[in-house]
């Protein structure tokens, strides 16, 4: 789904993401956070250092409620040059237990069904 532009901009290194995801009451709650492209999936994939600590997040909990959620990249070039991909879909918690109790994967996957990009062609 996504566009040259838009995954030439995403697979450039640093950008910081935000997820926005909707909790229990209906309330939208947004954090910003590291992400990779899964160019097999075509999806934006997000995951913490700590399998079990990340399961635990409140991003986590509020997307096995609610799979729709909004992820945007974005950044600005001076003088004043905003670019952008925002991603809307649904998301999938997938968490990969062990047995014990304790996670070996824990990961939030992003299938877009809406793509919304700006400011990406040089000018």
């Amino acid at each position: 789904m996504f566009s040259k532009s838009e995954l030439d901009y995403l697979t450039q290194e640093g950008h910081l993401g935000r997820l926005a995801t909707i909790d229990s009451t209906g309330l939208p709650h947004v954090v910003p956070l590291g992400w990779t492209y899964n160019p097999e999936a075509d999806t934006i994939d997000i995951g913490g250092r700590n399998p079990d600590e990340f399961a635990a997040t409140r991003k986590f909990r509020n997307v096995r409620a609610n799979p729709k959620v909004a992820f945007v990249v974005d950044d600005v070039l001076p003088p004043w040059r905003p670019r952008a991909v925002m991603v809307r879909g649904d998301a999938q918690a997938i968490h990969d237990d062990l047995g014990d109790g304790s996670a070996r994967t824990a990961l939030i996957r992003i299938t877009p069904t809406d793509i919304t990009s700006w400011g990406l062609d040089p000018q």
